[in-house]
């Protein structure tokens, strides 16, 4: 028996599609550096709306964790917030899934780059963002994933070999 709950001890098999990063037409690419924001809320509204009249940021005097930080105010709540780069190899992407195939009761998912970042802006309306703050802290990851996944040439295996052998 498959599926959930099934011989597979409950775990789903997961979900399988693609994502294209490049735009239909290349002269559609947009780029949305300095415009990214991550909140600290959940908005439940996926429309227009005038965002750049009510959403103001500005630079404050207040610099946390060798970080400037940036002053707004949402829906009546003062946020404080830092922009932070995508490290270099890396790129943010906004994304938007698609379905196609509706063949023998599978849909494959698809998604595609509607635009792309260098930085994002991250914003906390209880504390100063600092260098502890869980998105901070995830970056580290690009460090780990690029040592994780770099070639090792045969004279580092070796080396690796001989300090071994101790």
């Amino acid at each position: 028996m498959d599926g959930i709950g099934g011989s597979n001890g409950g775990v789903d098999a997961g979900i399988t599609g693609k994502i294209i990063l490049s735009p239909r037409e290349p002269s559609a690419s947009v780029d949305l550096t300095d415009r990214v924001h991550l909140l600290p809320c959940v908005i439940k509204q996926n429309g227009v709306c005038p965002v750049s009249h009510y959403f103001k940021p500005r630079k404050s005097d207040i610099v946390a964790d060798d970080l400037t930080v940036e002053e707004a105010f949402f829906r009546g709540r003062k946020l404080l917030g830092v922009t932070v780069p995508i490290p270099d190899g890396y790129r943010g992407y906004v994304l938007e899934k698609k379905k196609i195939g509706k063949g023998m009761n599978l849909e494959e998912n698809s998604w595609e780059s509607l635009a792309e970042f260098q930085n994002l802006t991250y914003w906390n309306h209880d504390s100063l963002p600092g260098k502890n703050d869980p998105i901070m802290r995830s970056f580290h990851w690009f460090a780990v994933a690029d040592a994780l996944n770099k070639p090792i040439t045969t004279a580092e295996l070796a080396s690796l070999s001989t300090v071994s052998d101790c």
